[in-house]
């Protein structure tokens, strides 16, 4: 059966989720994957339907520009295929773009970089219309070193450690279907956001790289928040850059605050 290509822009609300990866039917348990290729499968009167992703986000974390390839037995205009998908796809997944591709596309292994935003309050009092997609790192955390508030400057310093060619075998979780620990950050910024509004202090930590391991976004925020408590410092990072550590510098960030931006190719 001739199948037809499609390059699509996915936006989603994460909190409802176990990740973008389809678990299987056996798992029962929604995904953003599993939820579009149901959707499509409709459009498609239920023949077999592919979607690959270019990132398997984790459950809860959410995504602005996540890229995937659709792989359909049907040939169909590719905005009338975004109105369709958009009108049977649940408010918290949207299709933002959707074009006509080639075959061969493969949009993980063909990104060049991809851009990450953590973001988090330190509010006395966490915000309830922002708890779902902004973390909230007040100044004690469960499973911190110390219950110093965050020094924002502190922070500032230590993002540039990270920054370029390192082994982050120590910053991520293991799997076994990587071959090389190795990644390139490209740059680590932190800023303050107006944008979300509800009078909240909302800062974020921005990063793009080449790639990304698996939770490695999550453990430098965690060691990142680590060090502007002054629980650990510049040496430890460099430390923990330099030798393949099992035993971890800090926790992993939680997930609602992370947001994948954007894919570049």
């Amino acid at each position: 059966m001739k199948h037809y290509y499609y390059r699509v822009v996915v936006s989603y609300n994460g909190s409802n989720y176990f990740g973008w990866q389809d678990q299987g039917v056996e798992e029962n348990k929604a995904t953003v994957q599993g939820t579009i290729t149901q959707a499509l499968r409709k459009i498609c009167k239920y023949a077999e339907c592919n979607v690959a992703g270019a990132s398997r986000t984790d459950a809860g974390v959410h995504a602005h520009g996540q890229v995937a390839k659709f792989s359909i037995p049907l040939e169909i205009n590719s905005e009338k295929l975004q109105l369709g998908l958009n009108s049977l796809l649940p408010d918290d997944i949207r299709i933002r773009q959707c074009t006509n591709c080639q075959a061969d596309f493969n949009p993980n292994k063909q990104s060049i970089s991809k851009k990450y935003r953590y973001y988090f309050s330190m509010d006395r009092i966490s915000s309830p219309m922002l708890n779902e997609i902004v973390a909230h790192v007040p100044s004690k955390t469960e499973g911190a070193k110390s219950n110093a508030e965050l020094d924002l400057e502190g922070i500032r310093k230590v993002c540039k450690i990270f920054v370029g060619e390192h082994d982050f075998y120590s910053f991520a979780s293991r799997d076994q279907n990587i071959v090389s620990t190795s990644r390139t950050i490209n740059y680590l910024e932190i800023k303050r956001t107006d944008a979300l509004g509800l009078d909240a202090e909302v800062y974020y930590i921005e990063i793009e790289g080449s790639g990304f391991l698996k939770h490695m976004v999550r453990y430098i925020v965690g060691a990142l928040f680590e060090a502007g408590r002054h629980a650990i410092d510049s040496e430890d990072i460099r430390e923990a850059l330099c030798n393949r550590n099992e035993k971890k510098l800090s926790p992993k960030a939680k997930a609602r605050g992370l947001h994948l931006i954007e894919i570049n190719y």
